[in-house]
């Protein structure tokens, strides 16, 4: 069993509890509810070297702790000021140290497009998305069939907010919904934790044109970068490279600038 499926069996557990503490009705009270969405696909496609979503997390399983003392809001606002095309926060807590307060915390102080990057199998996971501020949500191919997947894009989009579908192998993206906005590759096999840009690179072609198409995990510098951008991608999602540095809006910043040099 690799580490995805242990992860959803507890996020069951956490979705219940929360049902319980916190009813839909008190999530649609949240300011954030009727708040227009800000869209990432838009600024991806009109990025014209290549789309950096910045991430923040803590933790992971794989790594263990990468950079737990630093504020999300602080880092938010230095990702933003880089240049990054959107923000992705963890907001799992047991697996990555996040929580929903983080992503909250960074729209507070930022204008652009902010996705919650969690283990989502429920509706409420979708309103409380909205509810602390999200403009995308992470919906992940390997944890949902095309059903589940189809209603959850669907009543994302009722929310006006954006969906980024995340593939590990071509059979996933026959899950593919009009709903859908961004599909992402993440390099990581889930099993072993090896990262190649390869799977990337490979299942380019297998993604329908209409969809903007995300490189994540494994993108640790401008090289790196630039071989999924010269493929065709959009944009790449980056989190550990930026967050084990002190500064992490100064690594996102120095990447960027070396990106958009490449295409001057």
């Amino acid at each position: 069993m690799n580490i995805l499926y242990e992860i959803v069996e507890h996020k069951r557990k956490i979705v219940d509890a929360a049902k319980r503490r916190q009813p839909l009705r008190d999530l649609e009270q949240s300011p954030y509810f009727d708040r227009k969405g800000i869209s990432l696909s838009e600024r991806l496609r009109a990025t014209s070297a290549l789309g950096v979503i910045a991430e923040f997390k803590r933790r992971s399983p794989s790594k263990g702790d990468i950079n737990t003392g630093v504020s999300p809001g602080e880092v938010g606002v230095a990702y933003a000021e880089a240049g990054a095309a959107g923000i992705s926060v963890l907001t799992d807590t047991k697996y990555f140290g996040g929580k929903a307060a983080d992503l909250s915390e960074v729209r507070e102080g930022v204008d652009i497009p902010i996705l919650r990057k969690d283990f989502i199998i429920d509706a409420y996971q979708v309103y409380e998305a909205k509810a602390i501020g999200a403009d995308v949500i992470l919906l992940i191919a390997e944890c949902l069939d095309k059903v589940e997947l189809g209603e959850l894009a669907t009543l994302a989009h009722a929310l006006d907010m954006e969906v980024l579908m995340e593939v590990h192998s071509a059979a996933q993206l026959e899950k593919l919904h009009s709903d859908i906005d961004m599909v992402g590759v993440n390099n990581r096999n889930l099993e072993t934790f090896v990262v190649d840009i390869r799977t990337s690179l490979e299942l380019y072609d297998a993604i329908p044109d209409d969809f903007v198409k995300i490189s994540e995990s494994g993108l640790r510098d401008a090289t790196s970068m630039q071989k999924v951008k010269t493929r065709g991608f959009d944009g790449v999602l980056v989190g550990e490279q930026f967050m084990k540095s002190s500064r992490p809006g100064a690594a996102c910043a120095r990447i960027i600038r070396q990106l958009e040099q490449l295409y001057e």
